[in-house]
């Protein structure tokens, strides 16, 4: 008799599966089988649960031709900017205020979802980044607008990139 077990994990992406095929019989070790086939299950269903959480999403939502300087580590930046949760709630734009927000990527004066994910970035260039918490506001949220433990997602537009050697 062959049984299958399957487990669903649903992400942003959609529908995860894992899934196992065991065979089941009358013999003396079937009892010991079956406890090595459920711990191997729930083995990989917790790596495939957890190598889908806590990793930042990158989705280029308007490239731009020729570009021939990209963002890196030290740059000042300036980024439009728009900030929801996963329900849709906005929390944040630079939009409304008319003035981009200005920082040195990757110096921490940002989430490190931010620090990573503008990393190679042209001027003109629109992303979308999905933040996992731990690379957002963490456990502790922010305000009474990030609630702890929230996925951040954030629609970014780079405006200006100014050098280091600029400056």
């Amino acid at each position: 008799l062959l049984r299958r077990i399957q487990i669903q994990k649903t992400s942003l992406r959609g529908p995860r599966y894992v899934s196992f095929l065991f065979r089941a019989g009358k013999t003396p070790f079937a009892p010991m089988k079956l406890s090595v086939s459920l711990l191997l299950l729930a083995t990989a269903a917790a790596v495939c649960y957890a190598s889908s959480e806590g990793k930042l999403k990158i989705g280029v939502k308007k490239r731009v031709e020729n570009c021939t300087v990209r963002t890196k580590k030290g740059d000042l930046v300036h980024m439009h900017y728009t900030g929801t949760l996963e329900d849709g709630t906005e929390f944040d734009s630079s939009i409304p205020r008319g003035q981009p927000l200005s920082f040195t990527l990757g110096m921490g004066q940002v989430i490190k979802g931010w620090d990573q994910g503008l990393l190679n970035m042209c001027e003109g260039e629109k992303r979308k980044l999905v933040i996992p918490p731990e690379l957002g506001y963490g456990e502790r949220g922010a305000g009474d607008k990030i609630p702890p433990n929230s996925v951040l997602i954030f629609e970014v537009e780079l405006v200006k990139i100014e050098r280091k050697t600029e400056l």
